[in-house]
């Protein structure tokens, strides 16, 4: 990997090791110090004059402080002349700001694209976005990657003998769907409403569950309310159990809590875009710094991102060209 430099902020070093490992290559020095008014500054300890440049950072509490590392790197990175900057950020934490549901709302899923793109970011690198259209807030390159592929694998090692595939609410069905022709099970969906972040109340479910094993699938859990009501749900559904499945597993407040002492809850497995909590050892965390270090390469030598997910998920692989069309 000739003319490539990888960085990393404080979010999740752990991460960008394991990145830095499969590429074969050493993660980069930073000094990231504090000023006594509480200023950052980031200064990049290795030459990146006309190289490839990675910064990876997933944006993860505190977020703010994250976020700002990470657009200090950046522009130290474009003020030493390097050739590209790719912000990998496992986890865009900002997507969840991506509609304006209320009067006077602010936006900051598209505010924070347009703070990288000014700070001087070439393109960026992501995983499983909130929803599909924050990909159209970034004035630059984005290649999102996804998890199914890394999720449905390992669930294939088990018996999955009278099992459901459950999205918690319609808005994530679509990647349900998905990953239930991974595994060759049926679908449903819970008919959820949102009263406030850590608060929501699910009506029904779409879908037979009953006599059925569950795998609850989310893009993300934050403080778990979605996962224990859907889970209750099923529950009075009469599903048999229930194990989740999730891409960013940030565990946020209780939820740790909540979730290892719900009994209905076989297991939880979640990817490794954000650190993992250190007091929840029953917790399966999968790791993806292997499919990230596959799209730097790719990304790094000019090739096709989305052939990686070719026999995944046709929203992310290549477009099918019609026979005879070309």
């Amino acid at each position: 990997m000739k003319d490539i430099v990888v960085f990393s902020g404080s979010a999740h070093q752990g991460f960008a090791n394991q990145i830095c490992e499969h590429l074969g290559i050493r993660l980069s020095p930073v000094r990231v110090s504090r000023f006594s008014n509480d200023c950052l500054q980031a200064q990049l300890l290795t030459n990146v004059r006309q190289r490839d440049v990675y910064i990876i950072q997933p944006l993860v509490p505190p977020t703010q402080e994250h976020l700002m590392e990470l657009l200090l790197m950046i522009d130290a990175a474009r003020g030493a002349s390097a050739a590209q900057i790719t912000a990998v950020i496992p986890h865009y934490a900002y997507a969840r700001s991506d509609k304006k549901d209320a009067s006077r709302l602010s936006l900051g899923g598209r505010l924070v694209a347009d703070l990288l793109v000014t700070a001087g970011v070439s393109r960026v690198l992501t995983m499983q976005l909130h929803s599909p259209q924050v990909q159209g807030f970034f004035s630059c390159p984005v290649d999102q990657l996804t998890a199914l592929g890394v999720l449905a694998e390992h669930f294939r090692g088990r018996d999955l003998t009278n099992g459901v595939v459950v999205s918690p609410d319609l808005g994530n069905a679509k990647n349900a769907t998905q990953f239930s022709r991974l595994l060759g099970l049926p679908v449903a969906a819970g008919s959820k409403r949102r009263l406030a972040d850590d608060k929501v109340v699910v009506d029904s479910v779409v879908g037979d569950v009953t006599g059925r094993h569950a795998i609850v699938l989310d893009d993300e859990i934050a403080t778990g309310g979605s996962i224990i009501e859907i889970t209750q749900r099923l529950k009075d559904f009469g599903a048999l159990s229930v194990t989740v499945a999730c891409t960013h597993g940030l565990f946020a407040g209780r939820a740790v809590e909540r979730l290892r002492a719900n009994d209905f809850i076989d297991g939880v497995v979640s990817t490794d875009t954000v650190p993992p909590p250190a007091d929840w050892p029953e917790l399966t965390t999968i790791s993806v710094a292997p499919l990230f270090a596959d799209a730097i390469e790719r990304i790094h030598r000019g090739r096709s991102v989305s052939r990686l997910f070719k026999d995944v998920d046709p929203a992310y692989a290549p477009p099918v060209t019609p026979e005879g069309l070309f």
